[in-house]
């Protein structure tokens, strides 16, 4: 089976920020697209209104809070673009996630296009178009970090390209069903329940998405004897995939890791 590693980290949550109601939209599992969701009715109280929002970020357990900048259409700012940015302002006290003000100036039109498309009648626009508008925002920041993140691992995999030459040893030679020979790039061997896996990339991947996938063998026997094996249970290979997500990402975050980008 293949993975994804685009698989880890958090969703986004976006919020729309009217003087009346916010729209509330949040991302997929995978970070690849917006969902709208509710629509908060905002109180006359201002601090009441910021500690639900933050709650509502804290609720849906994301990574980061994208909030739409409103601005004139020739990029000046209006007073509406005042108050977001004093709503935003605090919500960054009531929220420890990092926030990003993302350009709204088109979103709205875009989600009443949509309502007109999809058959909504005008008296029930208002109860959607706030959350449409913050899937909007949400889908202009995706598309921009999607793009900037694969950009980032083109770079990672240039390099790791570069290291496979320098570094032979870490490329192994397994034989697939139909007898072909495929290379694979060893990036770790962990332990998991008292059993041990290796987790490898593709050496020589052909397509964009092979770049991405992970491959993981079960480690039966020791020296010469050692074999790489198939796990066929999609359970035990989730918790191993899910095992070497924990590990990597402790690593990441240990001093070895740091030392390591000096």
């Amino acid at each position: 089976m293949w993975y994804n590693r685009g698989m880890i980290g958090k969703r986004a949550i976006a919020f729309d920020i009217g003087n009346k109601r916010i729209g509330v939209a949040v991302s997929d599992p995978f970070n690849e697209y917006a969902m709208p969701c509710e629509t908060y009715v905002r109180t006359r109280d201002f601090a009441v209104d910021v500690a639900a929002i933050a709650k509502i970020a804290k609720d849906k357990g994301v990574g980061v809070i994208v909030c739409g900048m409103p601005v004139n259409y020739d990029g000046t700012e209006s007073i509406q673009t005042v108050k977001t940015r004093e709503f935003v302002e605090a919500l960054t006290k009531a929220t420890d996630l990092p926030i990003v003000l993302e350009d709204e100036r088109f979103t709205t039109m875009q989600a009443r296009e949509t309502q007109i498309m999809g058959g909504i009648k005008r008296d029930d626009r208002k109860k959607t178009i706030d959350s449409i508008a913050a899937s909007y925002i949400l889908e202009s920041y995706l598309s921009r970090e999607n793009m900037k993140n694969k950009k980032a691992e083109e770079q990672a995999m240039s390099e790791m390209k570069d290291e496979i030459y320098e570094e032979d040893d870490r490329i192994f030679e397994v034989e697939a069903d139909d007898g072909t020979i495929e290379k694979l790039y060893h990036i770790a061997t962990i332990e998991y329940r008292k059993n041990m896996y290796c987790v490898f990339q593709k050496a020589e991947p052909e397509t964009e998405e092979e770049e991405d996938e992970v491959i993981i063998f079960a480690l039966e026997g020791e020296g010469d004897d050692a074999m790489l094996v198939p796990i066929e249970d999609v359970q035990l290979l989730d918790e191993v995939f899910a095992e070497f997500c924990h590990q990597y990402e402790a690593f990441e975050n240990s001093e070895e890791a740091e030392s390591l980008d000096d």
